[in-house]
């Protein structure tokens, strides 16, 4: 099974970090208002995903992207601003 881990733009230009098995699937429920951070940020834009093999690998980079130095590294690396 492929993990992607995504990070969203949102409209008031905050940044979404989620982990899925299935990235269509969860940016339509983002898209519906169905996720509680983004239902109010809509429209939504992805701004950088990754791809694992691994599970845990995946929710291992989510971790460390909601971190301090995650986020600054997603901000250095992953997206522009």
């Amino acid at each position: 099974m492929i993990w992607t881990v995504y990070i969203l733009k949102c409209a008031d230009n905050t940044y979404y970090v989620g982990c899925t098995g299935d990235l269509e699937e969860r940016l339509i429920r983002h898209r519906r208002g169905e996720v509680k951070y983004t239902s109010s940020r809509l429209p939504l834009e992805i701004a950088h995903q990754s791809v694992f093999t691994d599970k845990f690998k995946a929710f291992e980079f989510e971790i460390y992207l909601k971190s301090g130095s995650g986020r600054a590294f997603a901000k250095k690396r992953l997206y522009s601003i």
